[in-house]
């Protein structure tokens, strides 16, 4: 569970609360990531302490209500210290809406499988872009310009593989017959 760890991590530099976390991982991670929704942070936690690997405590405030604050333990501190270090896996293959959008657009014929890549190509193009402005902001936090450098690379690979789809997929789209379809009660009624 990367969350999890990510969060062993954060808690690695000392106690914490939840918002504090969740500042500090949009943080160190970047925008590229996009925000960690706080109700999901508190699941992660909960798991953690019941884990054995986050001990919780609450500190009393006078003007708000108590701060629940979160510590790594021992044993948390060996999981994310034996997770570290295993190399990363790829465990659910390749699985990626472009390749579903590929199936469909080439059955749908070639005018489809044009179409479909024209668009894709240009919401790529404009990700590029989004994303070498974000490079060049984040200049001065290499962890943050590593992951939008590898974010980039992403990109340019799925551009390549949208580049020699409509090429690639050509044949199969010529031999498409449309759809096939029947009316629905809705439209029968209709």
């Amino acid at each position: 569970m990367p969350l999890s760890h990510a969060v062993l991590v954060l808690l690695s530099d000392g106690p914490s609360h939840g918002y504090e976390l969740k500042n500090r991982f949009e943080s160190a991670i970047g925008p590229q990531w996009g925000g960690l929704n706080i109700g999901h942070l508190y699941q992660i936690l909960d798991r953690l302490v019941r884990d054995g690997h986050v001990v919780r405590s609450h500190v009393a405030q006078s003007d708000r209500p108590d701060k629940t604050l979160y510590q790594l333990t021992g044993e948390g501190a060996a999981e994310l210290t034996t997770w570290a270090v295993a190399p990363h896996v790829r465990t659910g293959g390749f699985r990626d809406e472009l390749f579903l959008k590929l199936l469909a657009a080439t059955r749908l014929g070639t005018e489809t499988l044009r179409a479909f890549t024209k668009a894709q190509r240009q919401a790529y193009l404009s990700d590029l872009a989004g994303l070498t402005r974000l490079r060049r902001e984040s200049e001065t936090d290499p962890l943050v310009a590593l992951l939008v450098d590898a974010a980039v690379a992403h990109i340019k690979a799925d551009l390549e593989v949208v580049e020699s789809a409509e090429r690639r997929l050509a044949g199969l789209a010529e031999q498409a017959t449309g759809l096939t379809t029947v009316e629905s009660e809705q439209e029968q009624t209709g």
